[in-house]
């Protein structure tokens, strides 16, 4: 695997100050929103935008073809912060929760999916969700087609499958093969997120695998149009996520999977994360992955 890590020009001469302006400041320009994944010989992360506006697919993705460009929007604010559904048995911080033992019980269960193809490759996050090797990513990640391979939080690279996809909720199964004795990951159940709750999200951004950021719910129920599917009933976080992160864990305080992350939105023409994250909630997961489940058997 190659680096996948940018790194800065140098430069000896430092940048000219911006003359001094008078009269009202510019309008800030608009954010730009992504979604995660990796590549060979050199992995980059493809960029969904149009206009000023974007969604990047957190996946790394590249190679000698270049990477692809498709359409996403965020659209729809119609579910501000203070309509949000009051919780039933969330999980909240206080002062004595331990957000290291929560990273400590969830990273057994996060993975790296890495998919390699003749144009181009592709580099995202998954969750096991069997000890067999079953493991949940988002569809954007292995839709480049080719080899599949999945990395293990104990450092072992297995050969793995595409076992069944949904191309309408960014979904899809994958079967690491020769593997036994992991670690599934426990999703939440019914509706108990509130915005404010504290929350983690894993994975392997910009192909730094093993990486753990907090911060809380910051939204729900926010719709991205990606131009070929709309997904709705999001999961807004603060959260950093950045390219590489699809398909990884947003968590609670108590290790519960609450969502599938798969969207970040960036600003002033950059991919980094600005703090604007958006995942699949677990109650569309689960329903999504029971079908995924029968139409492979």
């Amino acid at each position: 695997m190659t680096d996948t890590m940018t790194r800065p020009e140098h430069s000896v001469t430092p940048p000219l100050a911006d003359p001094p302006r008078f009269g009202p400041p510019p309008p800030p320009e608009p954010p730009e929103l992504n979604v995660p994944g990796g590549p060979p010989p050199e992995r980059r992360w493809p960029r969904r935008m149009a206009g000023g506006v974007a969604i990047l697919a957190l996946v790394a993705g590249g190679g000698s073809a270049g990477a692809l460009l498709t359409d996403h929007y965020l659209v729809g604010d119609s579910s501000p912060a203070s309509t949000a559904s009051t919780p039933t048995g969330t999980a909240s911080v206080t002062d004595g929760n331990n957000l290291a033992a929560v990273a400590a019980k969830v990273e057994p269960s996060i993975v790296t999916v890495l998919v390699d193809g003749n144009r181009e490759s592709a580099l995202g996050s998954g969750v096991i969700l069997t000890a067999d090797g079953l493991v949940l990513t988002n569809n954007h990640v292995i839709a480049s087609g080719g080899t599949v391979s999945v990395r293990l939080a104990d450092g072992r690279t297995v050969p793995a499958r595409v076992v069944a996809a949904d191309t309408t909720h960014d979904l899809a199964l994958v079967r690491a093969g020769g593997v036994s004795g992991l670690t599934p990951a426990t999703f939440a159940t019914g509706d108990g997120v509130a915005v404010g709750d504290t929350v983690l999200a894993f994975g392997a951004p910009l192909g730094l695998e093993g990486t753990v950021t907090s911060g809380i719910v910051s939204a729900l129920d926010r719709e991205v149009n990606t131009g070929s599917e709309r997904l709705t009933g999001l999961l807004q976080t603060d959260a950093p996520i950045n390219e590489g992160n699809s398909g990884g864990a947003l968590v609670d305080t108590s290790g519960r999977v609450i969502g599938i992350n798969v969207a970040i939105a960036t600003a002033g023409g950059s991919s980094g994360s600005v703090g604007v994250g958006f995942a699949i909630p677990a109650s569309t997961v689960t329903t999504v992955v029971r079908q995924l489940e029968a139409q492979a058997s």
